[in-house]
């Protein structure tokens, strides 16, 4: 027996939360990202709610400060 997922395999439903997200802090007007055939969200919004995002700024600015400490700068 094979059961049929009622969800889509595109990942529209996972990113509802993210969108929301952005949407809440948007002075702009609300925009459907989903009104189209693909799914499109500006890269930085996408990187305001983004723990990697944030990990990769962090790690830059690690790194950074390290440099300077190593070399004397």
């Amino acid at each position: 027996m094979v059961e049929e997922q009622s969800t889509e395999a595109c990942g529209r439903c996972s990113m509802t939360t993210v969108v929301d997200a952005v949407d809440a802090n948007s002075d702009d007007g609300l925009r459907d990202p989903f009104g189209d055939d693909r799914i499109e969200v500006e890269e930085s919004a996408v990187r305001r709610v983004s723990p990697v995002a944030w990990l990769q700024t962090a790690t830059a600015r690690l790194n950074a400060a390290v440099q300077r400490l190593a070399y004397g700068q």
